[in-house]
């Protein structure tokens, strides 16, 4: 009992001991970069700064994956001319345009389109035929790229047009039974004259066919805006547009590209970095 006593007196006079775990210090080595890191970054690592060659280098693995193209990408002169094939199969009417597409940031893509339309056919009932004279359209618009982060080789396109044409065209041959004098009649109108403005949205692909040609399809979904009706007739076919009673259109064609700047451009932030 006594021994208890003195033990714990003794513990009562010592001074409060702070008990520290032992830590085990990490080693001072510098991880050497990533093969290909800018010549900036690996000087960060030399010099030990590795929280800022960190960053550094994550936003330069940022910018390989995502490319950057310049302002002018590329020039594309392409031509439409699936319908007038079309024709050797029976159809009746065809368009064939030459087209000019202007890549920018290899996202944004105007383009023109100057054509030239076409039609004659006589309907199942056969009580007139139409004939339109082969007469110009034309189309300005856009298409906007979906693979934008991809080689301008292969595109996935979203396209807005607006579309306008004058055009003449014949209505011959029509059957008229005139009740009154129990006759046939077989009247002509001929020199009936047009004009037409629509809009389109489309959806389409290009792929590379070889060297620096490609070709492209693009379906279309358009709606006229307005025509020119006459009193004695109406437009069956509108150059650039198609059968008016018609909302689908296809166009198929080739491109040549001519390569303004093709060469990837990755945005260079050093500048401002020692700016700031």
């Amino acid at each position: 009992m006594a021994f208890l006593l003195v033990s714990f007196a003794v513990h009562a006079q010592e001074p409060d001991r702070r008990h520290v775990t032992p830590v085990t210090p990490e080693t001072n080595q510098v991880k050497p970069p990533p093969k290909g890191t800018d010549e900036k970054i690996i000087q960060q690592y030399i010099t030990g700064d590795t929280a800022t060659a960190l960053a550094e280098a994550r936003k330069d693995s940022l910018r390989r994956v995502y490319k950057h193209y310049p302002l002018l990408t590329d020039l594309s002169i392409g031509l439409n001319f699936v319908e007038p094939l079309f024709m050797a199969f029976g159809q009746t009417y065809a368009n064939a345009d030459i087209n000019a597409t202007l890549n920018m940031w290899n996202r944004l893509q105007p383009t023109v389109e100057i054509g030239m339309g076409w039609a004659k056919t006589t309907p199942d009932d056969k009580i007139f035929t139409y004939k339109g004279k082969p007469s110009p359209y034309f189309k300005v618009g856009a298409n906007y790229n979906l693979m934008f982060k991809n080689s301008p080789d292969y595109q996935a396109l979203i396209g807005l047009r607006l579309g306008y044409s004058t055009f003449s065209y014949d209505v011959t041959d029509i059957k008229y039974y005139n009740s009154y004098w129990q006759e046939q009649l077989s009247p002509d109108i001929t020199g009936q004259r047009s004009h037409a403005l629509w809009g389109e949205i489309g959806l389409g692909l290009k792929v590379k066919l070889w060297e620096r040609v490609s070709m492209g399809w693009m379906i279309r979904y358009h709606g006229l805006f307005n025509y020119s009706k006459k009193d004695q007739s109406r437009p069956w076919f509108i150059p650039g547009y198609g059968p008016r009673s018609s909302s689908l259109g296809f166009s198929l064609g080739i491109s040549y590209t001519l390569p303004w700047n093709r060469d990837e451009k990755h945005i260079d932030n050093s500048n401002s970095n020692q700016n700031e």
